[in-house]
């Protein structure tokens, strides 16, 4: 009972000096506040990336394509090989890889080409050669018609698959299917074609069976998956590059915590149909971005927690501080309570419960603090980074109990001098202090 009473003797003495323990706590909400603020926002960034792995290819994909440049020893050289992907290459992974899960052969002019509707609606866009792999692997919904099939990779033939905004831009908001598009190339560039031969302008048709839902803009390369036309594998290499060359390979693994130990296996297969090679091509993996990016999340963490930290601690001083000129204050009335009955236990609880209060009062303070700070930033970020069409609002739960319980012991811990300053005193000397 004398506890309860020590504890409310506690809170009127807080409440009656409003303005000094607002002051005083402001190093607790400041501290909390800014490092959630600032977690919520590198999570934020993180769900972007996510989300962007998950569009573009999951983070369990990774990429080999044939680089102009390779590495040996500490310097780069130009890649010199002979050796190139084929679709032999494909049968060979999905056979003798058992981690693969699929393999998407590829070859993509990532833009700048003419593409023409029949009313001679023009724009600039890519296109692809690919397989039916390609909709598995990317989860790619159809918006109406029908995917790429093998039986149009084997009879080469004249068909394509366009993306949602070519549907307004080529075909003015009406159903493709069924449309026929002519692809215009040769005008400087040809895949397949040394840039000192001479270009020629040429133009292939082929027939739309089908359109693909949104998919958006890729931020890492910046190419618009909406603004492409995807061909037959076989048909881009009949009409346009006029080989059995594939430029790319997306290999999907059967997990993320495979793709490290795919990437080995497909490395082991190309070994062993090129020649001993596996130096020709190059890998990109979507992980390495995740893992990247959470890398300097964590270390921004790391360091927003020690500034954290050093806030708090100045915060708790400060708590420790006015709780010493508490003590001096209320020497009477400390006096009093101990002539009254009161133990040591009870003054020692009466302003420990004081300062944990105050501390966890600006740890709460500061969670809502931070709440807005991550608000206000995502909507700030949505409006000025284009790169995305809106900046998620991400606060991870467990850093706000972390932070209330990290508040809560900072109270605790700088209380305990004062508390026990308090506890200390004689009731007979206590009471003679003006």
């Amino acid at each position: 009972m004398r506890i309860g009473e020590g504890i409310l003797a506690g809170i009127v003495a807080i409440l009656s000096n409003k303005l000094r323990t607002t002051l005083t706590m402001l190093g607790i909400i400041i501290g909390v506040g800014s490092v959630l603020a600032m977690i919520s926002i590198g999570d934020g960034a993180k769900a972007i990336v996510m989300e962007e792995a998950n569009r573009f290819g999951g983070a369990d994909q990774f990429s080999l394509y044939r680089s102009g440049h390779i590495r040996k020893g500490n310097r780069w050289v130009r890649n010199r090989s002979k050796e190139y992907f084929t679709y032999d290459d494909v049968l060979a992974i999905e056979a003798e890889a058992p981690s693969i899960e699929t393999v998407v052969p590829r070859i993509p002019v990532w833009g700048g080409s003419t593409i023409q509707g029949e009313d001679g609606n023009e724009v600039r866009a890519g296109y692809h050669g690919i397989t039916p792999t390609l909709q598995t692997s990317m989860d790619w919904d159809l918006h109406s018609g029908r995917f790429i099939t093998y039986e149009d990779v084997q009879n080469k033939a004249r068909v394509c698959v366009v993306g949602f905004k070519l549907i307004d831009e080529l075909f003015m908001g009406q159903d493709p299917i069924g449309s026929e598009i002519k692809i215009i190339y040769g005008t400087g560039y040809r895949p397949g074609r040394r840039s000192n031969e001479e270009s020629t302008r040429r133009a292939e048709r082929l027939t739309v069976v089908g359109v693909m839902t949104p998919r958006g803009t890729s931020i890492r390369y910046g190419w618009d998956m909406d603004n492409h036309v995807f061909m037959p594998l076989s048909t881009m290499q009949d009409r346009f590059t006029g080989d059995d060359r594939v430029t790319m390979l997306s290999v999907q693994a059967k997990n993320v915590d495979l793709v490290y130990q795919a990437a080995e296996e497909v490395k082991t297969v190309m070994r062993k149909y090129h020649n001993g090679e596996d130096e020709f091509f190059r890998t990109r993996f979507t992980v390495e971005s995740v893992d990247t990016l959470d890398r300097i999340r964590k270390v921004l963490q790391i360091t927003l927690s020690v500034i954290a930290f050093v806030s708090l601690v100045v915060g708790g001083i400060g708590i420790m501080n006015m709780m010493l000129v508490s003590v001096n204050e209320r020497t009477r009335e400390i006096g009093l309570r101990k002539a009254l009955g009161a133990k040591q236990r009870d003054i020692l609880f009466q302003f420990l419960a004081e300062s944990t209060a105050m501390c966890s009062v600006g740890g709460a303070l500061g969670v809502l603090l931070g709440l807005g700070l991550g608000y206000f930033a995502s909507k700030l970020a949505s409006r000025f980074v284009t790169i995305v069409d809106q900046w998620p609002f991400v606060f991870a739960i467990e850093w706000v109990g972390i932070s209330l319980a990290f508040s809560a012991t900072i109270g605790i811990g700088f209380g305990l001098y004062p508390a026990f300053r308090a506890a200390k005193l004689q009731p007979v000397e206590a009471l003679r202090q003006e």
